[in-house]
């Protein structure tokens, strides 16, 4: 069994992560992805290659996939069984492992995040946000729940699982050479395509 150092990785490759792999599927969050990120790739260009930190099944490259489809993907993550469904699907290179102890390899065009900054322990984001940075050839997207200040919040029944704040607006602080593109926001009761209420920022290495 893996050993990880925070209870909130431990959290995502047991139990609860296999059950977070079958709840979160379907065509219609394929296609409310596919409508997401065809938004945030229109301030784009050149993307040939691009990895997500913490993929799960890997929805939102498949949806990237349908909009790049010569695309090379890449995906990091921590859950076994979204790892297999990951290699079954035959499209990305997988690496099984907790995102802090990922370095690497080479340099990806479009580096992106969803959904996973809001579940890693906050002594552990500076680590993150240096991976996130030195895995970018160019873009970084990062699209979380938002709170201007640091907030915990209930998640499902658990504490220290989820956790609000100004991600983005950390990195843009923390790299003096990353620039805000283009930043929107995707309301859970969009008729079309909901999202989960998530604020998307698209930020790019202005020395790339």
């Amino acid at each position: 069994m893996d050993v990880f150092k925070t209870e909130q990785e431990n959290f995502w490759a047991g139990e609860f992560g296999d059950e977070y792999v079958a709840r979160n599927r379907g065509a219609s969050l394929l296609a409310s992805n596919i409508a997401f990120f065809a938004e945030i790739l229109h301030y784009t260009c050149s993307v040939n290659t691009v990895i997500e930190f913490g993929a799960n099944i890997g929805l939102n490259l498949e949806a990237i996939k349908h909009l790049l489809p010569q695309s090379e993907l890449s995906a990091i993550e921590i859950n076994q069984k979204a790892v297999n469904e990951l290699r079954s699907w035959g499209e990305v290179k997988v690496y099984p492992q907790t995102i802090l102890d990922f370095s690497p390899d080479y340099a990806r065009d479009f580096v992106l995040i969803k959904g996973v900054l809001i579940h890693i322990n906050p002594e552990s984001l500076t680590r993150v946000y240096d991976v996130l940075y030195q895995t970018s050839k160019r873009y970084i997207c990062i699209a979380e729940y938002y709170n201007p200040m640091p907030v915990e919040v209930p998640y499902r029944g658990h504490r220290g699982k989820l956790f609000k704040r100004d991600f983005a607006g950390e990195m843009l602080d923390r790299f003096k050479d990353l620039i805000l593109v283009k930043y929107g926001f995707c309301y859970h009761r969009d008729y079309n395509f909901p999202q989960d209420d998530i604020t998307w920022f698209l930020l790019e290495k202005s020395t790339w």
